[in-house]
């Protein structure tokens, strides 16, 4: 199979971008895996793919697959990268989309300054809608992980959350408790683990370990997730700049019942095509 690719990244968190919308495209999971690997493919931490929306409502479809092959419901930095895709392949003429996802839609601008805001929609608290193990809806949890006593709030912005605030995120262990958690039994789903420091109640730092891509630079949906949570135990208040080892992004909320929108900068890489096994 030979195909034309978009290598894009928001803050660090890098994607290659394929265009369904005007093709058919089918890539299988090994296929994905291939693309994704930074040896003997092209690299990414996600593949997005744009597609004919089946919802009348929405201008495109939106599917993610982490480097791992798994598809997932939502990715807050290839929202961005997204509608910039869709806009200079001039496959719309809109400043202003609305795009399905797995878990329903979502709404993108781009700026006249070059930066994207999205609208990420409410984020989700009940247990069975992360999905997480636990008999009702509370701030924060404890989990046991490696006799280790880790309490975290769960969120889900479309895709599943559990943000920890740690004194030095630099310190904190996000390669091993992070991966602990992220396969922890009580998230049926798996999760992506988050590290928050806060700086101040406008600002904190964070890194993530994603599920089904470990670390990566930046994570949207987990920017959002740690200032829901922040805001939430009232430790910070809305807008929050959010400090990732890719760059940052602003992030406001006004609280239950409220969308997140999120603000940051989406740029093209580079352009190429490939030719993939049959696999």
């Amino acid at each position: 199979m030979h195909i034309k690719f978009t290598k894009m990244q928001g803050i660090g968190n890098d994607f290659i971008v394929i265009d369904g919308f005007s093709q058919s495209i089918q890539l299988s999971t090994a296929q994905i895996r291939q693309l994704a690997d930074r040896h003997f493919g092209i690299g990414c931490d996600q593949l997005l793919l744009v597609e004919q929306a089946s919802n009348p409502a929405a201008d495109f479809r939106y599917r993610i697959f982490n480097a791992d092959g798994g598809e997932v419901e939502q990715c807050g930095n290839g929202a961005r990268c997204f509608v910039r895709f869709v806009y200079e392949k001039k496959l719309t003429k809109k400043t202003q989309i609305c795009v399905e996802t797995a878990k329903g839609l979502i709404y993108l601008t781009l700026e006249d300054s070059g930066l994207v805001t999205v609208n990420m929609g409410t984020p989700q608290f009940s247990p069975s809608e992360i999905p997480f193990t636990a008999e009702k809806e509370a701030l924060t949890y404890q989990l046991i992980v490696h006799d280790l006593k880790v309490e975290v709030s769960t969120v889900s912005m479309g895709n599943p959350h559990a943000v920890q605030i740690v004194t030095d995120v630099d310190n904190a262990p996000v390669e091993t408790i992070g991966s602990l958690i992220e396969s922890h039994q009580m998230f049926p789903q798996r999760v992506n683990a988050g590290f928050m420091q806060i700086l101040n109640t406008h600002e904190i730092r964070l890194r993530v370990f994603e599920r089904g891509a470990g670390e990566t630079l930046a994570c949207g949906t987990g920017a959002c997730a740690a200032v829901v949570a922040g805001i939430r135990l009232n430790k910070i208040q809305s807008p929050v700049k959010v400090l990732m080892r890719g760059g940052e992004l602003s992030i406001s909320w006004e609280g239950q019942h409220s969308p997140v929108m999120m603000t940051g900068p989406a740029v093209t890489v580079f352009e190429g095509e490939i030719t993939l096994s049959s696999k």
